[in-house]
């Protein structure tokens, strides 16, 4: 049985066409003038080849008409591509507000997922269709990619930072999900799939679990847990013995270094806080924090975060 060739995955995100769309542009200007310079070295070849070994071809001066059009003409369709391109990489690179937002830690072999929801997957990651979904990456050891070719997605996971990828899908189905950085021997098996669901199932699968199983802790208790345990309130509670800096209201606001500069309290920012603490000094502070290198996983220090997100200064609105 003849089944059809397929040249491109399926489109089944809002970026696909808009993707799709950019590589076609550029396949047919490539194929134009693949044909155009092939085909006038051919006929130069064959119409201007010397018949006679006296031959003495006339003399050519040019023509400006002919060196304008080829310099003009080139140049519009790089600017074309250029801001065709910029625009695609800046609507890549903005991940909407109102995005799902889900963890994801890369490990050889396999995609660890977590649903703000306290749902956890591996190699599998479920989201609704029509929603924008944000990941928010990084690797416990080497680097990986998170590549969905339906969605037209591909972004590197690296260890020591977070990356971000974003997709709206648009249609119910199950989607192969491959790691395309090489991370090692069982590379290839470093595989999955992102399943795309209505959102009621959705939330309905959210909602659901093994029969008799502890409900997970969202990532942002599991914080606060974590928080308690290892003693962060005695230096960052407020009171007479804060010794560190106050932590409501902390994310999305901009620090003040020692020494001068300054930062956007992002994820990577308190990512690199707790793990290298004495890395950029807040300023009135002195450097007595601990590092926590080697004594959180991947998955701790992205449920702190999850909990500093929700501490919020007094009146609940984060400066």
């Amino acid at each position: 049985m003849l089944t059809r060739l397929q040249l491109f995955p399926e489109q089944a995100s809002t970026l696909a066409p808009q993707t799709d769309a950019l590589l076609l542009f550029l396949l047919g200007i490539t194929a134009f003038f693949v044909v155009l310079i092939a085909g006038s070295i051919i006929v130069f070849m064959i119409r201007y080849r010397r018949r006679d070994p006296n031959e003495i071809p006339p003399s050519i001066h040019g023509s400006l008409a002919l060196e304008v059009g080829w310099s003009v003409i080139p140049f519009i369709l790089v600017m074309i591509v250029f801001f065709w391109g910029a625009r695609l990489y800046a609507t890549i690179a903005r991940p909407p507000d109102d995005a799902i937002n889900i963890d994801v830690v890369g490990k050889q072999w396999m995609w660890k997922v977590q649903h703000m929801e306290g749902r956890r997957e591996i190699n599998e990651l479920h989201i609704p269709v029509g929603k924008p979904v944000k990941l928010t990456m990084t690797s416990e050891d080497v680097i990986h990619a998170f590549f969905v070719p339906a969605f037209r997605t591909k972004q590197d996971v690296v260890p020591g930072r977070y990356s971000t990828s974003w997709f709206e899908a648009t249609k119910v189905g199950s989607y192969h999900l491959f790691c395309a950085e090489y991370c090692g021997t069982i590379h290839s098996g470093m595989i999955g799939h992102v399943v795309v669901m209505e959102p009621a199932e959705y939330q309905a699968w959210l909602q659901s679990g093994e029969a008799g199983a502890v409900p997970a802790l969202t990532p942002a208790a599991a914080g606060a847990a974590l928080f308690q345990a290892q003693g962060c309130p005695s230096c960052h509670a407020a009171g007479a013995s804060q010794r560190g800096p106050q932590l409501a209201g902390l994310f999305g606001s901009t620090v003040q270094f020692e020494g001068g500069g300054s930062t956007l309290a992002d994820e990577n920012y308190l990512r690199e806080s707790i793990l290298r603490p004495q890395a950029h000094l807040v300023a009135g502070y002195p450097a007595i924090m601990p590092t926590y290198q080697g004594l959180l996983s991947e998955e701790n220090v992205m449920q702190l975060i999850a909990y500093l997100k929700t501490l919020k200064p007094e009146g609940g609105k984060t400066p």
